[in-house]
């Protein structure tokens, strides 16, 4: 029969933000912060004082291209590797990869990883991002909808900044899983001559797909309907939470796989004294799990940001532009993705060298689904390694 772990440690297992078991960053952490004037999107509009969140690991040599930068996923940040204090429940959700001796070896590369524009996770006091619940300088008051729609290039422009203030010349390699994926092969996009290599992982390709710009709008679409988002206008207001909740839980259930879900949760009941044939309320496991996992992430996510940076994955396409990139590219999908199947990274690594590209494919294995790009990215750990050092 299945061991069933204490229900703290499922709830914790869902998070998107948590990391397998692993050793920490041997160094201390500290989270820095990079601010512009002022920046002007893809789309032409002018943000003022932008700011990100940033945070190192290793030393930048002394000729600036000893480099990795890591673009975290969707509903991540920064926090890649290492603890900021030793307190620190976990550490962040690549230490498995990043640090001494690891595929990310911090005695090579100085690894930087930085926070995107309208990130989700507005409350966790280790982020700073521009977006949506920003102060709008000119008003005194939240941005909400009235925000640029930004791209996922625009994060990476706004990095490209960053790095460039940080004294960079080159990008040993620009990686990432899943929305860190479309950042990094938006980097090899947008600067040729600067990147390397990209570390594709658990992503679409070239272009998102029209499955997935309807998977993400369903992933926000809770929120919209709930009464408290009052088209994007809640800010002093009281927010939706319940609605940011229940969309959580659609993007982790959707990001896992049948598998993981039997493997975890089977047909346990949340309470074996209420079962679920006797009122509508009672609930199996996996319900209640995904459900208090969602109201957890709740409390440290800002909905129209999650809005906004669904949509910046949505515009990701660089189909037209695939000739521009001279780096080579590592895919590595995971076997049992739901979100960006294997079949992506094939087709796309496919199409990278019809038109003169290196690629190379490494699936990850296990039925994890599209979160095995996250928690179990050390399965490509000396794939990884080994492509760094050709």
């Amino acid at each position: 029969m299945l061991r069933i772990p204490r229900l703290s440690a499922l709830i914790a297992a869902v998070l998107l933000a948590v990391c397998g078991v692993s050793h920490a960053y041997d160094k201390p952490v500290e989270k820095k912060v990079f601010s512009m004037p002022s920046y002007v999107t893809v789309g032409g509009k002018t943000i003022q004082q932008v700011a990100v969140g940033y945070e190192t690991y290793g030393t930048l040599n002394a000729a600036g291209d000893n480099v990795v930068f890591v673009a975290h996923f969707y509903s991540g940040t920064s926090h890649a590797a290492g603890k900021y204090k030793e307190s620190d429940a976990a550490p962040g959700y690549w230490n498995s990869i990043i640090g001494p001796g690891k595929p990310i070896d911090t005695e090579k590369y100085f690894v930087v990883s930085a926070d995107t524009l309208s990130n989700l996770n507005t409350k966790d006091p280790n982020v700073t991002t521009t977006g949506p619940s920003s102060i709008n300088p000119a008003t005194g008051k939240h941005y909400g909808l009235s925000f640029p729609v930004v791209s996922m290039r625009d994060s990476v422009r706004v990095h490209k900044a960053l790095l460039d203030s940080l004294g960079v010349k080159k990008l040993q390699a620009a990686m990432g899983a899943s929305g860190g994926s479309i950042q990094a092969m938006e980097w090899a996009t947008v600067y040729p001559d600067f990147v390397e290599r990209v570390i594709h992982v658990i992503g679409p390709g070239f272009s998102v797909t029209p499955w997935v710009i309807g998977l993400l709008d369903v992933w926000v679409m809770p929120i919209k309907l709930d009464p408290k988002w009052n088209n994007g206008d809640y800010y002093g207001k009281g927010e939706p939470l319940d609605g940011i909740a229940q969309a959580l839980k659609l993007v982790t259930l959707t990001a896992r796989h049948w598998g993981w879900a039997e493997k975890t949760f089977g047909y346990k009941l949340a309470d074996e004294n209420k079962k679920p044939g006797d009122e509508l309320g009672n609930q199996f496991l996996i319900e209640s799990t995904l459900q208090k996992a969602g109201m957890a992430r709740a409390s440290t996510t800002d909905a129209n940001n999650k809005i906004y940076m669904a949509k910046a994955n949505q515009l990701f396409n660089v189909e037209s532009e695939i000739g521009k990139i001279k780096a080579r590219i590592l895919f590595v999908p995971a076997s049992s993705d739901l979100v960006f199947p294997p079949e992506f990274a094939q087709k796309a690594a496919e199409k990278f060298r019809a038109q003169g590209g290196k690629a190379e494919v490494f699936v990850i294995e296990g039925d994890g689904g599209h979160l095995d790009g996250v928690l179990n990215v050390a399965k490509a750990g000396e794939a990884i390694r080994g492509f760094m050092a050709r």
